[in-house]
């Protein structure tokens, strides 16, 4: 009868997920499928099986959180809700990853570990392209503060803490994870590997197409014509 279904307040369901918040099911019960499916991954001895068996605990003992973001017109809670949604992709793919110093701390420091040396002039020159490229966030970043990148990224790299760093919004030295600027790991590999894709093809294409940089509308009316129109 009914009194063998579940309840729930609400249950979302998609192409591949199925979300159940605030289920009324008895702490006991769920206790006790935890407790079991705790002993599956103990003995378990595939790996595939004991990664969705670590999914499905956490699920099930986790929890669902549901955020409420309001505002005073619906422009602000669109731009609130996907900061969230920003948040919460970031925070997945934290605990996916780990994390590491933001602010391309990260990569700037990596551009010191790379070791390689080329074979030849053409090599040489690549691997100082890539060294440079590591860099380019940290300096960026810099720059859009109103700082000087060079300088910046020379103290960053004068300081042999492998957390320190520059916050942007401060304009102040210092330890980038203790001041809670921190990037997912699963993020920087990715934009890296995304970026090399990217580079890669550029130099093996013989032509790229782009669009023409948009010329500047005139400021006032013209004597020959209206101002920033054509003729």
């Amino acid at each position: 009868g009914l009194n063998m279904l579940g309840r729930a307040k609400k249950v979302s369901i998609s192409k591949e997920n199925t979300t159940i918040v605030d289920g009324a099911g008895k702490k006991a019960e769920i206790q006790g499928r935890v407790a079991q499916i705790k002993q599956q991954i103990e003995e378990t001895t595939s790996d595939y099986d004991k990664e969705k068996l670590q999914e499905r605990l956490a699920k099930l003992a986790g929890g669902v959180a549901v955020i409420r973001v309001g505002g005073a017109t619906e422009i602000e809670v669109k731009e609130k809700k996907d900061r969230v949604d920003d948040a919460l992709n970031a925070t997945r793919a934290a605990v996916e990853e780990g994390i590491v110093p933001g602010g391309g701390v990260a990569l700037l420091r990596a551009s010191l570990s790379i070791k390689a040396v080329g074979a030849n002039s053409d090599q040489t020159a690549g691997i100082a392209i890539v060294r440079r490229a590591l860099q380019a966030p940290a300096r960026q970043i810099a720059a859009n503060a109103g700082a000087e990148a060079s300088i910046v990224a020379g103290k960053i790299l004068e300081n042999k803490g492998p957390t320190f760093g520059f916050n942007a919004q401060t304009g102040e030295y210092g330890d980038m994870i203790a001041m809670g600027i921190v990037d997912p790991v699963k993020v920087v590999r990715t934009a890296l590997q995304d970026a090399a894709s990217v580079a890669g093809l550029l130099v093996t294409t013989e032509a790229m197409i782009a669009e023409a940089p948009k010329k500047e509308s005139a400021g006032g009316m013209g004597g020959g014509g209206m101002g920033g129109m054509d003729f």
